[in-house]
Order: C-alpha cells, then structure tokens, then sequence
C-alpha cells in the first residue's frame, strides 16, 4: 500500500543513525556482543537534583496543558542562562521551547521556507538538515568542508553558494558529526560575509555548546548585526544528559518565535510540563554535574584520537566539541575481506558491524562519503574495546 504515501513522505530518506541502532540493537538480541558507537546521546544518567525537581513537579500537579512556547519561569530561567552565559539579551517572550531541539529545527525551517527556497547546510552535516528542508518543499544547498579545513566551511565557500534564493543558512557548532568548533574569528568572517545579505536568516544548533574542549563558547549571534536575523537553538539533551525528556528551545526575533508558536500551536502543543519542570532546575541549579560530563568526554576525546591515529589508514581530526570522531577512511575503499568489497563508508560501517561487533555509521548520511562517525559517549573500557576490534578487523581488508 505504500502508494498511497504523500509525496513528500515519500520524498524524504530514512535517518541512517537510527537504522544503524536498529541493527545493533538486533545483533545485540541474538546474543552478540556489539558496542554502540552509532549513538549521540551521552552515557551519564540524569543529574539527582533535575530528577528531584521532576518528582517535585508531579507532586505539586504540575500535569496539565501548558502555554505553546513553554512555562514563563522556564522561558525566564532560558533568558538568565543566555545573558550569564552567552551574553545574548532576549525578553521571555523571544524564547519558545520545543519538544527537543530538533522539533525547534524543523519548526524554523517550516515557518520560514517556501517552494524553491534556498538553504545552505555546510556538509558534514547532521542528517536531518537536508530532510527538514525538503519537508518544507525546499533546495539544501550542500558547501561542503573537507578535513584538510577541519570540517568548517570558509566565507568565499559562503558567498559563492548565496543567491536571490537563499533563505536560511544552518550553522552547526560544535558540530554533529565532526566536533568541529567555529572560532570567535571564524563565526566573524561568515558574518561578514552574511552582512551583505540581509534576508538570511540564520539557524545556529548549539545544542553541544557545553561539551566544548577549546575554550569559551561562540554563538554567530554575538556577531554584530547577528542577534536580529539569527535563531539560536539549544536545549537540554546533551549538556544535561536528559534527552529522553525531550526539551529544547529557540531564541531569536519576536517575529520568528512568534511565528514557530503559530506552527507548534497546531501539531504538537507545549513540551512535558514536568519535562519543563526538569529543564527549569537543569538552567537554574548547580553546573556541576555539566562540567563533570564535560571533562569525562574530553578524557575520552584524547583516548579514541590516540588509539584512531594507530590504525593505519585512517585520517583523523582532533574534534573541539561534542562527542564524535568522524576520521577519513577512503583508504579502505576497494579493499574486501571474506567475499566482501568496501565501496562506500555505509559498506565499511557494517563490515565493522558485522565483523568487529561494533556499531559506527557512515559518513553518506551526513554527506561527508569518505569518513565514518564513532561516538565516544562510553566507558573507557568500551572504546578501549572497539577501537582494538576496529583495527584487527580492517587489517583483514586486502
């Protein structure tokens, strides 16, 4: 019956990472022991105190519809983190919360692109940016970065893909998949580019702004004349390790946030009320835990770049954020191994699905063929593990 699909169902491709997560997880049913690298959600539990806050919240009731952009006292506590933390001034009223940061995403995208539209997404890409595009009946203008620049796109990439058609540009950074970071100076030269054109909007995901190993985090925002044309998405799913609770907000212009309200008003509604309730206690209580999180993945960082730099053929980029490392594995293509040949990185991540027992997606979903993604939200132990299989695996491919 799948004829009787929409079109733009039918238009858009199935997300690889959850596939990938899919058949581990069935390998991992039938006894096998797999590690999950596919996975970009942290290993830490929720912090005790946003838990207790969540527990308070049911108690005290906290069970019914709330308002569409999300509690005021949690709009609030948003704006006090993005003046403290970001020195970005917004009222409450310019913040909308979201069921994830991915719906804030999607919400962006569909209030703002028409058919035709233009939006560039520099590649490595997050794999649902060129989807939501396509959900709204608009063109992803794919820029792609290679790892000789460390994944970021440069401001003569940006203004050659800028045309009458442009509406938005999707900044990501840190970055899914590579954990590449913009510097202050970086984001400086884009802006400077953005500034001749002032009908693009910009969609900045810093959804991984604390998992950051370089320093201060940058927001395109603080660029001057950023603040009023940019929407700046983040959320609690990472930072806090909360992403089953499925909270994430926008921040950006009265127009556009009133705009997504319209939009979520008619689909979805407010996010978990006690989810909000949670969220409150993460941006209002101690940060602890977040910088706790913070040094384990960057301890981690080091431990899989060191022991990824010992597997020959691989090419690696140290990452700045995040928790992924998107090494370059085209060595490897047209090699096989028992009656298998590597053509694609999606044929290398099963290979090693298959023959390592450990779960990696490849980097055609995230429009970068020639790398894969490992995500190093795990124990020691765990990469220590597959890194060791990865390598005894790949040595067999002739």
């Amino acid at each position: 019956m799948n004829h009787l699909l929409s079109d733009r169902l039918n238009s858009l491709s199935p997300s690889e990472t959850l596939a990938m997560s899919q058949k581990s997880n069935e390998l991992k049913a039938q006894g096998i022991d797999i590690i999950n690298m596919s996975v970009g959600e942290p290993d830490f539990n929720t912090p005790e105190e946003i838990k207790n806050a969540a527990k308070k919240a049911i108690e005290a009731n906290f069970s019914y519809y709330t308002p569409v952009s999300g509690y005021l006292s949690l709009r609030q506590a948003i704006t006090d983190k993005l003046e403290k933390e970001n020195g970005l001034k917004y009222t409450p009223n310019q913040v909308t919360c979201g069921n994830g940061a991915k719906q804030c995403v999607c919400n962006a995208i569909l209030t703002l692109v028409n058919p035709g539209d233009e939006v560039i997404i520099p590649a490595p890409y997050w794999v649902s940016y060129p989807q939501m595009v396509k959900l709204a009946s608009g063109e992803p203008i794919i820029v792609s970065a290679g790892i000789e620049q460390d994944f970021k796109i440069t401001p003569e990439q940006l203004e050659k893909a800028i045309t009458p058609k442009t509406k938005a540009l999707i900044l990501c950074s840190p970055s899914n998949p590579t954990g590449s970071v913009y510097t202050k100076e970086e984001l400086l030269g884009l802006a400077e580019v953005l500034r001749k054109h002032p009908s693009v909007i910009i969609i900045s995901d810093e959804i991984y702004e604390h998992i950051n190993y370089s320093g201060k985090h940058e927001s395109i925002a603080s660029c001057p004349d950023m603040f009023d044309r940019t929407l700046v998405i983040n959320g609690v799913s990472k930072a806090y390790a909360m992403t089953g609770w499925r909270l994430g907000f926008a921040a950006g212009p009265d127009w556009l946030i009133s705009a997504c309200n319209k939009l979520q008003g008619q689909y979805t509604s407010g996010p978990s009320s006690i989810s909000q309730k949670a969220a409150e206690e993460a941006y209002k209580g101690s940060q602890k835990p977040v910088e706790e999180m913070r040094e384990a993945f960057a301890r981690r960082r080091d431990l899989i770049v060191k022991l990824a730099k010992e597997i020959p053929g691989f090419e690696v980029s140290v990452p700045q954020g995040a928790f992924y490392l998107f090494p370059k594995c085209s060595y490897y293509f047209g090699k096989s191994a028992n009656g298998e040949t590597i053509e694609t990185a999606t044929d290398l991540a099963f290979y090693l699905l298959n023959n390592a027992h450990v779960a990696c997606v490849g980097g055609d979903a995230f429009g970068s063929p020639e790398c894969i993604r490992m995500s190093y939200a795990t124990s020691d132990d765990n990469i220590e593990e597959a890194m060791k299989r990865i390598k005894n695996a790949l040595a067999l491919l002739k």
